[in-house]
This record gives C-alpha cells, sequence and structure tokens, in this order.
C-alpha cells in the first residue's frame, strides 16, 4: 500500500506596515492648579502678562503660573511679570531657559478627596478681614505656608477659638475648575492632639462639596506625618510635584527668593 506523506505550515500574518500612535494624554487640571484657577474663578485677582503667563496680586499669594512650559513666550511673560531679577514661584516646572536660575526647590505632595468624611463643624467660626491680623500670628507661629493679608479673600476661611483666642484654621485657596484646595491647616502648638485640624478640614470639604466641587490639597514631601494624617481621613496622593522658585534674568544676586 503506498504511503502518503503530508507537510504541515504554519501560517503567520504580515506584520503590520505601521502601528498607530497612542493619542497623547491631556494634561489634568490639578497639574498646573494655579493656572487654571488664575485664568478661571481667581481672574479678578490675576496680573496677567498677555494669555502665556500670570501671578496673583503681590498681597493675595505669591504663586505666579505658566500656560505652557514648553513655551517660549510663557517665559517672556513671566520674565515681564517678575522685572529683572525679580523671583517668581512655580510648581511643576523642572528646567528653565537659560538665564533663568532656581533659587529654591522641594518636592511636595498633591492629595485629593477620595473618601472623606465631610460635615461642618458647628464650634468652627467664618473668618474676614478683620481676622487677618490674628490669622497672621497663627501662620508666623506654625508656618504651614505662605500666608499674605489678602489671601482670605480667595475663599472660605475657618477658624477654632478657645476663650476668644484663634487656635487652629484651615481655609480653601487655589480654585482650578472643579476642584477647590484646601490650605492653612494650622493648629496652635499648645492645642495639637485634640483634632482641631482634622475637623476643620472635614468642615471646609463640606462647604467645598456643596458647590460641586471636590476638595485637594498640597503639603510638602519631608511632612509624612501630615501625609500619613490626610491619607487616613480619606484623602489619596495624586501627584508628586515639585515647587520651585526662579530669579528672571538681568537683576543683582541678592534678592531674596520667595520659598512656597
Amino acid at each position: 500500500m503506498p504511503t502518503t506523506s503530508t507537510t504541515s505550515t504554519t501560517s503567520t500574518s504580515p506584520a503590520p506596515s505601521h502601528v498607530t500612535p497612542a493619542p497623547p494624554v491631556a494634561p489634568h487640571v490639578l497639574d498646573n492648579p494655579a493656572w487654571a484657577s488664575l485664568s478661571g474663578a481667581h481672574a479678578a485677582f490675576a496680573v496677567r502678562a498677555g494669555a502665556h503667563a500670570a501671578r496673583y496680586e503681590p498681597d493675595v499669594a505669591v504663586f505666579s503660573a505658566i500656560a505652557d512650559p514648553a513655551d517660549a513666550r510663557s517665559w517672556e511673560g513671566l520674565r515681564s511679570l517678575a522685572g529683572p531679577g525679580g523671583t517668581v514661584s512655580l510648581s511643576g516646572v523642572l528646567t528653565p531657559p537659560p538665564g533663568w536660575e532656581t533659587v529654591w526647590s522641594g518636592r511636595g505632595v498633591q492629595l485629593v478627596d477620595t473618601s472623606l468624611g465631610a460635615e461642618p463643624a458647628p464650634e468652627a467660626v467664618r473668618l474676614g478681614a478683620a481676622d487677618v491680623p490674628e490669622v497672621l500670628e497663627l501662620i508666623e507661629l506654625t508656618k504651614p505656608g505662605p500666608f499674605l493679608p489678602r489671601t482670605i479673600e480667595l475663599g472660605t476661611y475657618l477658624g477654632i477659638r478657645h476663650r476668644g483666642r484663634l487656635v487652629a484654621m484651615a481655609g480653601e485657596r487655589l480654585r482650578p475648575p472643579g476642584w477647590t484646595e484646601i490650605s492653612a491647616v494650622c493648629t496652635h502648638p499648645g492645642f495639637r492632639g485634640r483634632g482641631l485640624a482634622t475637623r476643620l478640614v472635614r468642615a471646609v470639604a463640606a462647604g467645598i462639596r456643596d458647590r460641586g466641587d471636590v476638595p485637594f490639597l498640597h503639603t510638602a514631601a519631608e511632612n509624612t506625618d501630615a501625609v500619613r494624617l490626610y491619607e487616613s481621613i480619606g484623602f489619596t496622593v495624586r501627584h508628586r510635584p515639585f515647587f520651585l522658585a526662579f530669579r528672571a534674568p538681568g537683576g543683582a544676586d541678592d534678592i531674596a527668593a520667595t520659598r512656597i
């Protein structure tokens, strides 16, 4: 009987001639929150240089912002805002153009509300312009971050008093669309360990949620105790941005840096 042999062949599909690249990921509004705030909810506090750079009025907040760090027009606008040798505070920009000097940098942590139990604090009082001297004293003592005479105009600030004395506070700062930053969270050293700051964070967050925004906040990366506390009450780390101060070209070497 004749034997029939068969040969098995494996067919492979030809390799595609090209691969369609994935579409670029759109930047998140929280990647540049100061720019988003100055272009939106805080436009009334903005000092602008065309369409590419802005800063807060100098007695409101220390932050400057640029639309696109890769666009030379942003840096030219920022230079005009700073003036020769002036300093500007930015976040997220790592490498300035030639001629700019990095005078301070620090790593931060950006956290967003994912499961915070927000609720009013009945003992909290709304702080206003008349409270600013006392607020500035508490800020100077506790150093939670920059706070200027008109920062209180950026949003709702709440405080807790003991026998009439302001001992804890927290409030709202940056306002990118859909989000509000909780800031100036601090407690007098003699009143720590009582949960005052946590109650104020929850109360400020309740007001933010009531208008449909999501709370977020920043802290220094080395402040690991604060990061753990915020995570324990319902915040999640989203990003670890750099905070930086740059000196514009053309000035003296002894101009002091502004630290975030």
